[in-house]
């Protein structure tokens, strides 16, 4: 039973069904049915065309749920004149997909759920797990987004800038539960990137290989992180990093600079140093200074405070931090980071316990509070 075939076919089917006639909702429903019809039989009886068995048995499935007397002469006579979907055909469906479920009408949690359901291929209980939430709570979400984009027709899409948004916060996301949503959201965006040149989508796609690169030196046995500069770089996949260099240079070579080209520059910066010594901090300000004039976002300032602090030293760092609103997320912990740099401990253990009791996430809350417990232990000593 080949289940990454099955997850590779679902949004090409979604897609007939709806060119046929059917509402995205039923759809979605009669596919899913049709996957569980495959799991069944297919073991035993292994389909020559597994996309037409598949359209078939959906598109049946959905007529039986959805068929009445004065309904059915109708929906027939169209299946009757809708001609076999061809390779071409089921590309533009699949595209056509990913843009429905980042229309503008739903909530980003919402387009995200209902694009790892209907493009990704994953079941309920798939998604319910990964984002560590109760299965009837994610039902209860894909149902709300399927029934708001119902009456879309594929005329109606959301942008490319919506679907990037969309599969950059599934990457987000990380390596909880059972679905490593890092990798989904890797394998999302290059199908996504196979089907449409668009500089962003290369750029996020860039931005996440050089991320993931990183992973296996990102944490300890123990599960805590390991921050960039201490990070092990021989662990780093330098395959990866090729590759997302490769992608990067040819959106930039397009000359249509974007906050995830941008972006990726800056991660590709701190791929290319052999140690962090060797980081090229003064390049890395200047992408910085690309991003913010790009988006004018809080957190690229807050990061472009810090890589200020290492290109021209911790207290031009605390003077662009300055400059910016001390509520914002992550503000407190990378003063106490600047401090210490600058030679103040006292100062930064304080910032550092401030930022922990603060921290989104206990990975993130551990980590803090080791630093704090550092510093102070080195002012008891």
């Amino acid at each position: 039973m080949n289940e990454q075939l099955l997850r590779d076919l679902v949004p090409a089917v979604i897609g007939v069904l709806v060119r046929r006639g059917a509402d995205f909702a039923p759809a979605e429903d009669a596919v899913q049915d049709a996957l569980v019809e495959a799991v069944r039989v297919w073991p035993d009886d292994p389909p020559r065309d597994p996309k037409g068995w598949l359209v078939t048995v959906a598109w049946r499935k959905f007529l039986d749920a959805t068929r009445s007397e004065n309904s059915r002469r109708q929906r027939e006579e169209r299946v009757e004149a809708e001609p076999t979907p061809d390779p071409g055909g089921a590309l533009d469906d699949t595209l056509q997909l990913y843009f429905l479920c980042a229309h503008p009408s739903l909530s980003p949690a919402s387009s995200v759920a209902l694009t790892l359901r209907a493009v990704g291929g994953l079941t309920t209980r798939q998604i319910a797990q990964a984002y560590l939430v109760p299965e009837a709570t994610m039902a209860q979400r894909i149902s709300r987004a399927k029934r708001t984009v119902s009456g879309v027709r594929f005329n109606q899409p959301g942008d490319v800038a919506t679907v990037v948004r969309v599969l950059y916060l599934v990457f987000n996301e990380g390596y909880s539960g059972d679905i490593d949503l890092a990798a989904e959201a890797i394998r999302l965006t290059r199908q996504l990137a196979a089907m449409t040149n668009h500089e962003e989508v290369a750029g996020l796609l860039a931005l996440m290989l050089l991320h993931h690169a990183r992973r296996p030196a990102r944490a300890r046995a123990d599960g805590s992180l390991v921050p960039l500069a201490e990070q092990d770089r021989s662990l780093w996949d330098t395959k990866l990093i090729a590759e997302g260099v490769d992608v990067l240079q040819t959106a930039l070579a397009r000359d249509r600079l974007g906050e995830f080209q941008a972006q990726a520059a800056i991660a590709a910066l701190h791929a290319d140093a052999q140690t962090a010594e060797e980081t090229d901090w003064v390049q890395i300000v200047e992408w910085y200074d690309e991003l913010v004039r790009l988006t004018d976002n809080p957190v690229a300032r807050l990061n472009r405070a810090v890589a200020v602090g290492e290109a021209d030293g911790p207290q031009a760092g605390l003077t662009a931090l300055a400059e910016l609103d001390p509520a914002l997320p992550r503000h407190t912990a990378a003063a106490a980071y600047l401090h210490e740099r600058a030679g103040d401990p006292a100062t930064a253990a304080r910032l550092y316990a401030e930022a922990a009791h603060a921290a989104p996430n206990l990975p993130e809350r551990e980590h803090l509070t080791r630093q704090a417990a550092r510093l102070n232990t080195q002012l008891r000593n």
